[in-house]
């Protein structure tokens, strides 16, 4: 055999082993479920709730995310090129996703907003000249349900052999999200009236107000991409004084400085920490004064925990179960 014949096997050889690497490079494990992509921690506990072990669920923002000022990784654009369903808030919730998210829908891909679920007049307008509404649609409990009526509908559409299934949780979580609710209000009857006013960073508040019967003020509006004012801080001061409130609230997932502030100018002390526009880390339990637990990485959990923690702070002593 020549030397150049030689040569020439040799480099054919290494091609066709670098064709092989190539090739298997590019094999993947097939998946075995549907894959469903959330981009708000609520949304995507919604989706795990009611789809259980039927279907992969992935969310994009963890505990602490803010959503308003959330712009997408590699990793989500990954995701949701992979996604079979894409769950978003919706009412400009991600903002900073609306690009994206429309990107995909032209691609063909099943891109739900929660908020289509909703009635129009069911929704709180936003004090603005946008014709915008409200987008915390998580709050009010009542919304929840029709919104996870709205998950159910379309993860059937995908998987309709699983339909009897969601439909029976999603019954079963009314249920228990409805009892929540009834729950929550009466022991927040246990705050004067008026003193049941609830003092934040943002006005992410305003559904869980009206769902349970509570007085809300934003310090720095709808959106944590503004900043309050010199006169905002000087008016929620006076309030502050003028009602007579023994506390006010930060944020998991707005800066507390704002807050801080006005505590110490009012003369009064920070409550405790609410979670707003995002869940706490899955599996952190606490306890309610009637001893039973609950997990501030679900959204039952967060928001058991955001009553108790406005009871004890407005009332010191944290009375009423």
């Amino acid at each position: 055999m020549s030397f150049l014949f030689k040569k020439i096997l040799n480099h054919s050889l290494c091609f066709c082993l670098l064709l092989g690497c190539l090739s298997g490079c590019k094999k993947t494990t097939p998946r075995t479920q549907l894959l469903a992509v959330a981009t708000t921690s609520f949304a995507a506990d919604l989706v795990k709730h009611i789809a259980g072990d039927t279907l992969e669920v992935q969310g994009l923002m963890g505990p602490g995310i803010d959503p308003h000022l959330y712009r997408a990784t590699t990793r989500d654009v990954v995701l949701l090129s992979k996604a079979d369903i894409i769950v978003y808030n919706g009412l400009m919730l991600e903002g900073r996703m609306s690009d994206l998210l429309d990107h995909r829908k032209k691609q063909g891909k099943r891109v739900y907003a929660l908020a289509e679920a909703l009635p129009k007049e069911s929704l709180i307008a936003l004090n603005n000249s946008h014709g915008q509404a409200d987008p915390h649609i998580w709050f009010d409990p009542e919304l929840w349900i029709l919104a996870m009526e709205g998950v159910a509908a379309q993860l059937s559409q995908i998987q309709p052999q699983h339909q009897a299934l969601y439909k029976e949780r999603t019954q079963a979580l009314s249920a228990e999200y409805r009892k929540l609710h009834a729950w929550g209000r009466k022991y927040i009857e246990n705050i004067p009236t008026s003193m049941r006013v609830l003092i934040t960073s943002h006005d992410a508040f305003n559904y869980f107000g009206r769902a349970f019967g509570v007085e809300v003020i934003g310090v720095q509006g709808i959106s944590t991409d503004t900043e309050p004012g010199v006169q905002d801080i000087s008016q929620t001061v006076r309030l502050i004084k003028e009602r007579k409130l023994k506390a006010i609230f930060v944020e998991s997932s707005v800066a507390p400085k704002t807050i801080e502030q006005i505590a110490k100018n009012a003369g009064v002390h920070v409550g405790g920490e609410l979670f707003s526009d995002a869940m706490g880390i899955p599996g952190t339990l606490r306890t309610r004064p009637d001893g039973s637990a609950y997990d501030v990485g679900t959204w039952s959990g967060m928001l058991q925990h955001n009553i108790c923690v406005l009871v004890e702070g407005l009332l010191e002593d944290g009375r009423g179960k």
